[in-house]
C-alpha cells in the first residue's frame, strides 16, 4: 500500500521528520530539487533547454534547486521568478543565492526564450497549499506553458500541477497539463483521483528522506493507493489437498427474464475467480438460460414469478444453507417489497453478501434494513447508485467521491465500493482504498456484474473485508487493461474480462 496524504498531512509529516530526526528543512528541499532535476533530464531531447518556472514558495524553491542541478550537470537553463518576489520564502532566498553562484540570474518571465520541441519546462509555480484560481502573473504563465506544451515542449510539475488542487484533484482555471509530475515523500489525492490524476500525467513518487513512519504520526483520515503485490498477496496458493469445498460456493440471486446474462456473468466471474461451487437462484422461467451459459453453474429455481418479495424469504434462506457468499441484485425483478427482502435475508444468515445493481435500488429507499445484516456487506455502487443511496445528486458525488463513500460506509457498517475511473474502496472504520487499475474501455454493460462475481468468490474463500473488495477490484481492473490490449478500449465487452481474470490469476502464480 501507499499512503495518500493531504496538504496539511504532508506538513505534518515533515515536521514529524524534522523533529524526530532532525531532518533540516533545506534537506528535504535539496532532495526535492534534485529529483525533479532528473525528471526532468529523462524527457529531454539531446541538447536541450530548461525553462524553470519557480513561485515565491518552498515549491519555487524546489525549482530553483533543481535549475541549480541541471546547470551542475553543464545544461541549457533559464529561470525566472513569477509573483512577488518580497513574499520569496528563507529557504528559497538561500537557493536563488546558491544558482546566482553558478552565474545565472532569473529573468523576466516576458523575454524568456521560447522552447521548442524536446526542450523541458519546470512548472514550479505552486504546492499543495493552493486554495483559489491562479490571477495575474501566474494565469499568465500558466497559459503561456500550455503554448508552449502544444508546441512540443514536455512540462514537468514539482508535487502537483499549478492551477491543481491538491486534496480534491479538482483543477481551477487555469491549471497546468503536466507531462510528468515529482510527488515528494507520498502521493497526494490530486494524484490519484480524477480529473486531477490525468492533468499529472506520469506521476513519479520519490523518497526525500521524510521517512516512512512520518505517515504514521499524521491526524486525519487515511487514504491509500492499492499495489499489485497487497492484491496479490492477499490470495491464498492452493494446497495440493485442496477440493471444491475448500474454496467456497457462492449463491447467486440474479437475473429475470431478458437479464440472464447479468446472472451467467456473475456465476462465470465468481467461478474464474476461484470459487468451488456457484449457484444461482432466479425464476424458473430464467433459470434454462443462464444455465446454457456454462455447464459449470448449477440453478435453483425460485417459485412464484413477477419481482422478488417477502414471499421468497424463506426459498431464500434455504438457498443459503451451506453456503459461504452471497451476490444479490445484478438483473433482478425489482418490486415493492424487495428492500425488505434483502433487509430480511441479511437479518437471518450470517453470510458475507454483495449488493449490487437493482438490489441496491431496492434497499436505497430504505437503508435502515442493511444495518440489521449479520454478516459482512459491500455495496458496489456506480455514481447514479450511488446518488440514491446518499441522497445527493450524481454531480456532487463525483466532485466528493472520497467522503460520500467513506460516509455511507460508517453509517450503515458496510463497506462500499464507489466505482468508476479510479474506484474506491471504504471500509466503516473509515480508511479508503484507491484502485489504480482499469480503462475506459470497461465503461460498457455487464463489467459490474463480473466484479460482484470476483468478489463475492473471494468472500467464500475466507478472505476478510477490506482485503476482498479491494483485492476484487484491483484484479477486475487489471483483468480490464489486459484484455484492452487484445481487444481495444472500443472493442472490449464484460465477457473479455473473464479471460482477462484468467490471465492476472497466471500472472500471479494462482
Amino acid at each position: 500500500m501507499q499512503r495518500v496524504l493531504t496538504a496539511v498531512q504532508m506538513r505534518e509529516a515533515e515536521a514529524a521528520a524534522q523533529e524526530r530526526h532532525g531532518m533540516p528543512s533545506g534537506l528535504l528541499m535539496e532532495n526535492a530539487g534534485r529529483a525533479l532535476a532528473e525528471a526532468a533530464r529523462s524527457v529531454a531531447a539531446p541538447g536541450a533547454r530548461f525553462t524553470v518556472l519557480c513561485g515565491p514558495g518552498n515549491n519555487g524553491g524546489d525549482g530553483l534547486v533543481a535549475a541549480r542541478f541541471l546547470l551542475e550537470g553543464g545544461a541549457r537553463v533559464v529561470v525566472s521568478l513569477v509573483g512577488d518576489s518580497a513574499k520569496t520564502t528563507p529557504e528559497s532566498k538561500r537557493n536563488l543565492t546558491a544558482l546566482e553562484g553558478f552565474g545565472e540570474s532569473p529573468r523576466a518571465f516576458e523575454v524568456l526564450p521560447e522552447p521548442g520541441p524536446g526542450d523541458v519546462v519546470v512548472d514550479a509555480l505552486f504546492g499543495t497549499g493552493l486554495h483559489r484560481a491562479p490571477a495575474g502573473a501566474f494565469a499568465d504563465a500558466i497559459g503561456t506553458m500550455a503554448r508552449w506544451r502544444r508546441a512540443g515542449a514536455k512540462v514537468v510539475a514539482a508535487d502537483v500541477p499549478s492551477g491543481l488542487q491538491s486534496d480534491t484533484a479538482e483543477p481551477f482555471t487555469p491549471c497546468v497539463e503536466a507531462d510528468v509530475t515529482v510527488a515528494f515523500g507520498f502521493l497526494k489525492p490530486a494524484h490519484e483521483l480524477e480529473p486531477g490524476a490525468s492533468l499529472c500525467g506520469d506521476v513519479r513518487r520519490v523518497d526525500i528522506a521524510l521517512g516512512g513512519e512520518a505517515a504514521r504520526v499524521v491526524s486525519g483520515p487515511e487514504l491509500f493507493r492499492v499495489e499489485e503485490k497487497d492484491a496479490r498477496d492477499a490470495l491464498p496458493v492452493r494446497r495440493a489437498d485442496s477440493h471444491k469445498g475448500t474454496y467456497g460456493h457462492v449463491l447467486v440471486v440474479a437475473g429475470s427474464p431478458g437479464k440472464t446474462g447479468a446472472a451467467a456473468m456473475v456465476a462465470l466471474a465468481a467461478l474464474r475467480s476461484g470459487a468451488g461451487l456457484v449457484t444461482v437462484a432466479t425464476r424458473a422461467e430464467a433459470l434454462p438460460a443462464v444455465m446454457a451459459h456454462s455447464p459449470e453453474i448449477m440453478g435453483l429455481p425460485l417459485p412464484g414469478d413477477g419481482p422478488l418479495g417477502k414471499g421468497d424469504l424463506d426459498a431464500l434462506k434455504a438457498a443459503l444453507e451451506g453456503k459461504d457468499a452471497l451476490v444479490m441484485g445484478p438483473g433482478i425483478p425489482r418490486g415493492p417489497e424487495t428492500g425488505a427482502l434483502i433487509g430480511d435475508l441479511l437479518a437471518a444468515v450470517d453470510v458475507p453478501a454483495v449488493l449490487d445493481a437493482d438490489a441496491l435500488n431496492a434497499v436505497a429507499e430504505d437503508l435502515s434494513v442493511l444495518r440489521r445484516a449479520k454478516g459482512p456487506v459491500v455495496l458496489t455502487p456506480h455514481p447514479g447508485e450511488m446518488a440514491k443511496l446518499t441522497g445527493k445528486p450524481t454531480k456532487e458525488v463525483q466532485l466528493h467521491r472520497v467522503g460520500m463513500a467513506r460516509q455511507l460506509a460508517a453509517a450503515l457498517h458496510v463497506t462500499v465500493v464507489l466505482k468508476g475511473s479510479r474506484t474506491l474502496i471504504a471500509e466503516a472504520g473509515g480508511r479508503v482504498f484507491i484502485n489504480p487499475t482499469g480503462n475506459p474501455g470497461m465503461a460498457t454493460g455487464g463489467t459490474g456484474d463480473v466484479l460482484s462475481g470476483v468478489c463475492g468468490a473471494l468472500l467464500a474463500q475466507a478472505i476478510p473485508l477490506p482485503r476482498a473488495a479491494w483485492t476484487a477490484v484491483y484484479a477486475h481492473g487489471l483483468a480490464g487493461d489486459l484484455a484492452a490490449e487484445r481487444r481495444g478500449l472500443m472493442g472490449l465487452i464484460a465477457t473479455d474480462l473473464l479471460k482477462g481474470l484468467s490471465s492476472v490469476w497466471v500472472r500471479w502464480g494462482r
